[in-house]
């Protein structure tokens, strides 16, 4: 059996200690803070590391329980995840400018919102938690920070690059995957889609009931995974070198992906440390005094009408030079396929095609002699249904992204998923994506 060793030292000279750095940052909060420029990424990140490692050390002996240090515990959390909401929001404003978007003036006006009620929450913090201390008997430290400890690091000067790009032709297939699930991100994201801002009693139904800590967070991972792999295997040699389409493209990877965690943090802070899930007296009166300090309607807000309603902008906006940079990179191809039998080209067919092509995201068109239709398109599907069963066409010619046209041909291998009466038939679980209720066939 291995023997746990304990330090000697008292829990309350501990927790001096694991305070003082934290302290020492809400003293500089309280002191200095009233202005913008205090509140740089190096104030953030030394705010969450110092709370972070004394939020683990409250854990860890049990403040989370009991009701003196709870309260003490609670501010630390509200500092800690506060301060990584603000980092990702401090980032996206310092880089906005790189990221090759267009105008996003009034994206940057609301993002500059965002980090001013960070910034009012963490000062409203600071003199509770150096008054919360006191109480507590947790001696200030007797050296504070000063002005100048956390200046902005940034400059004016750049680097210059000496290190030459490698012939990206080898890269096709990458980007093709790389964009392929950029639009099953936004397809997904689309069915949570608005486009003007919500009333707090609008958000309280999506949060946290359909938007919540959990969703977003699984978001952020497969955009920061979609962010690395372009990093990896198409851009080696860095963002500031790469140019034109891509560079437009790997920036709505990394502003989508900064609002991921602005709206992870927040949400978590809301979900866990706000909303009312615990009847217990202690744990509701520490949130009313949390709600006094943090406006759980403000915090909503910012998640909401700012960062998530950016989250479906830039997605939806990142489409149009996803498909392009995808269609020039896939690997394209013709099938001839038969037409559905019976009845032809009419609603579930189409319905079906044109679903088929949209899961891969590349350009795919149904060719009649000289004339070409949107096979991603309903209707086009349709009007050309019309034209091959006025002339009595059994078999059409698909061209484009070869994907899209392997799963052609097995879907019509089952006639299209529809039996002789124009009723829906079981799909092979390849084609499972396919899948539709009798409700969207109308």
């Amino acid at each position: 059996m291995v023997e746990q060793n304990y330090c000697d030292i008292s829990y309350l000279e501990k927790v001096r200690i694991y305070s003082q750095e934290y302290l020492k940052c809400c003293a500089y909060i309280d002191q200095y803070g009233s202005s913008d420029y205090m509140f740089t990424k190096r104030l953030y990140s030394k705010l969450i590391s110092a709370s972070h490692l004394l939020e683990d050390f409250l854990d860890y002996h049990g403040a989370k329980n009991n009701s003196q240090w709870f309260f003490y515990r609670e501010l630390t959390a509200s500092i800690r995840h506060l301060s990584l909401g603000g980092y990702a929001q401090q980032h996206i404003v310092s880089r906005i400018a790189f990221y090759g978007l267009g105008d996003v003036s009034e994206f940057v006006a609301e993002g500059h919102k965002t980090l001013a009620f960070i910034r009012s929450s963490l000062l409203s913090l600071a003199p509770s938690i150096l008054s919360e201390a006191k109480q507590l008997n947790i001696p200030l430290p007797d050296v504070l920070h000063g002005q100048y400890d956390f200046a902005s690091y940034l400059t004016g000067e750049r680097l210059q690059s000496d290190i030459d790009a490698e012939d990206k032709d080898r890269q096709k297939d990458h980007i093709v995957k790389i964009t392929s699930e950029f639009f099953k991100i936004a397809q997904e994201i689309d069915k949570l889609v608005f486009y003007e801002p919500l009333t707090n009693e609008e958000i309280m139904e999506l949060v946290p009931s359909k938007i919540n800590e959990v969703m977003i967070r699984s978001y952020e991972f497969r955009v920061h995974n979609l962010q690395s792999y372009f990093d990896t295997y198409v851009v080696q040699s860095g963002y500031h070198e790469i140019a034109g389409k891509l560079k437009v493209l790997r920036g709505y990877f990394s502003v989508v992906y900064h609002l991921f965690q602005v709206m992870g943090r927040l949400l978590h802070y809301y979900e866990r440390h706000l909303h009312e899930v615990s009847f217990k007296k202690a744990y509701m009166t520490v949130r009313e005094k949390l709600a006094g300090m943090v406006d759980p309607d403000q915090l909503l807000d910012r998640t909401i009408n700012y960062a998530f309603y950016y989250v479906c902008y830039f997605l939806s906006e990142g489409q149009s030079i996803a498909a392009e940079i995808m269609n020039e990179n896939l690997e394209k191809g013709s099938v001839t396929l038969p037409i559905p039998r019976n009845r032809g080209f009419h609603q579930r067919p189409s319905l079906m095609v044109a679903k088929l092509v949209a899961h891969f995201g590349g350009k795919v068109e149904m060719r009649l002699g000289e004339k070409r239709f949107d096979a991603s398109s309903v209707l086009d599907l349709q009007w050309a249904g019309g034209e091959i069963n006025k002339d009595g066409i059994t078999k059409v010619v698909f061209e484009g992204d070869i994907r899209a046209l392997k799963d052609l041909e097995i879907l019509a291998s089952v006639n299209y998923g529809e039996d002789i009466m124009g009723r829906g038939t079981p799909l092979p679980e390849s084609l499972s994506y396919l899948r539709i209720t009798e409700s969207s066939i109308g």
